[in-house]
């Protein structure tokens, strides 16, 4: 029996084939065009264009998180620089082919020496490459394959347009050599509920057909599975379905004490899926999508609308509003146009729409009426909040327009350290703990080079949510959780235990969670948090609150 181990997302399990991802295509011949350059400026200009209408049509139909992610690629696509740079080889007698994989590949390399998020979107350039490249050679564009029967997809990673829109009903899980648990595969996989096993180094050893078991809970891929193991993995697996089909009551866990279960939602549309699966309300919703690819902000007609959709569909439930948090990696031309060399330190959350103080005025303004024309128990936030006096500030603002609760995004280390300052100004907090450990660690989230320090685990980041925690605790004042790391079942046990006294995720995630904590007093959440607090680095806190919770 060989066991290989890597990062779980989640805790469901799943047997199946080995399925193996298609090889990418050969790199074209370097030769002289026998069409002429206009011909192959034509072949190119329409390729490009196809594939960035292939991508559009995919992210219009996956919503979510993949949605930013492949709306990103489409735009790529057709990016004018790379354009030109297809052009310039044609011009010098390449064939479209060549032109296309040399002026990506060049494209790539200028990406990767940027560095941050422009970096990050290095990597997506292959697959789009390989798309265009098809597209030229009327071949199928490598991606997941279709055998005909359900199975388990084993690649070395996969690009956000085939991890989009995979057929759930074929695809029993997901095995990566490469990737962690904040990456691409892994969030998506999350958000759609696909039993996944990434960063498992030995993955390309799996041999085609062979039938594995995938066990997102231990972390493992079983590929020599016994009779008895395969049984045992069935009966997990009939137990879980089981469970999702029981009506979701509320979050608690094993001694009674509540734990409300919140869904994360990027657009009203979302509503409907996150009722199904148990949310008991919203703990993030993000106002971005409104603004996002405007040319001029909404006007606060256009933002009421969203507004009263969302909050009617949570009728007497917690619905938490997040105001525009742009910058960074979402930067909008009417709210700050300015260069920034590090645009993550720079002019984003609460301090651009501080900066633009007519469209902070403009949200709050939609978000009373709505909440007046509703009967959903509305809670507003302000993101990216560092100090005292910002937290005061927001929220007198909000109390100005009449929103009865108003609190702040902990998202980065002075106002974690300052909790209980912040704490006597807002009504609560939330804990974003992507960008929170970003800050923490000194490490871009969008940047792959340094993808293995984004790691909520980290004693460093525990240590901080465990400030927010304590100071809620004190003052009463409730402390949510509202990054990806709510959505991990164990962590969300270590969480509850530091001081979350609600937990808010991908709706996906929720059955998981709630499955987890209920397994647990909180006398054991804060045994298990403690041991993971003494660990060094994350993968000793979380084998440390692992050992825990199984004694």
């Amino acid at each position: 029996m060989s066991i290989l181990r890597g990062v779980g997302i989640g805790q469901g399990i799943a047997t199946g084939p080995v399925v193996r991802m298609a090889p990418a295509l050969p790199e074209p011949a370097h030769e002289t065009s026998a069409r002429g350059a206009d011909a192959e400026r034509v072949r190119a200009r329409e390729a490009m264009t196809a594939v960035a209408a292939d991508l559009q049509q995919r992210a219009d139909a996956a919503g979510g998180a993949a949605q930013d992610v492949l709306e990103a690629q489409a735009m790529i696509a057709e990016d004018p620089t790379l354009t030109d740079e297809v052009d310039a080889r044609i011009d010098e007698g390449a064939t479209a082919e060549w032109a296309v994989h040399d002026a990506f590949a060049g494209f790539r390399a200028t990406l990767e020496a940027v560095g941050g998020y422009l970096g990050e979107r290095a990597a997506d350039l292959d697959d789009i490459a390989q798309r265009v490249l098809a597209r030229l050679q009327g071949v199928a564009a490598p991606g997941v394959p279709d055998p005909g029967h359900p199975f388990v997809l084993v690649a070395r990673d996969l690009a956000p347009a085939d991890t989009a829109l995979l057929k759930l009903d074929q695809v029993l899980a997901l095995v990566t050599s490469d990737g962690g648990p904040t990456s691409h595969t892994a969030i998506l996989a999350r958000e759609k509920g696909i039993v996944a096993v990434v960063g498992a180094a030995d993955a390309a050893a799996l041999t085609e057909g062979t039938t594995v078991i995938v066990d997102a809970a231990a972390g493992t891929v079983n590929d020599s599975p016994t009779s008895e193991e395969l049984a045992a993995a069935a009966e997990r697996i009939a137990s879980r379905a089981a469970e999702d089909a029981t009506p979701a009551g509320p979050g608690a866990l094993a001694d009674g004490t509540p734990i409300s279960l919140l869904a994360n939602l990027g657009k009203p549309a979302d509503a409907a899926d996150a009722v199904a699966r148990g949310a008991e309300g919203v703990g993030l919703f993000r106002t971005e999508f409104l603004f996002l690819g405007a040319s001029q902000a909404p006007t606060i007609e256009q933002q009421r609308a969203a507004y009263v959709e969302l909050l009617s569909a949570f009728e007497g439930r917690k619905v938490v509003v997040r105001l525009l948090d742009a910058g960074a990696d979402k930067p909008l031309a009417f709210l700050n146009d300015a260069h920034e060399e590090n645009p993550a330190l720079g002019l984003r959350g609460l301090r651009a729409l501080r900066a633009s103080e007519d469209i902070l005025r403009e949200q709050l303004t939609a978000l009373a009426e709505a909440d007046a024309a509703t009967a959903a128990d509305l809670w507003v936030m302000a993101p990216m909040v560092t100090t005292v006096e910002e937290t005061a500030y927001f929220t007198a603002l909000a109390k100005e327009y009449g929103l009865r609760t108003a609190g702040v995004m902990v998202e980065v280390p002075a106002s974690a350290l300052l909790a209980d300052r912040v704490l006597a100004h807002a009504d609560f907090a939330s804990i974003g703990t992507n960008d929170l450990t970003q800050y923490t660690m000194a490490a871009d989230r969008l940047l792959g080079s340094v993808a293995g320090f984004q790691d909520p685990w980290h004693p460093a980041v525990l240590r901080l949510v465990r400030e927010v925690g304590d100071a809620g605790a004190r003052l009463d004042k409730p402390v949510g959780i509202c990054g990806e790391a709510a959505a991990d079942p164990l962590l969300a046990v270590v969480l509850v235990g530091l001081g979350a006294t609600s937990l808010s995720m991908a709706p996906s995630a929720l059955s998981d969670v709630r499955r987890s904590i209920s397994q647990h007093t909180l006398e054991d959440a804060r045994r298990i948090a403690a041991s993971a607090l003494l660990a060094d680095d994350a993968a000793g806190a979380r084998a440390a609150a692992l050992d825990a919770a199984q004694h």
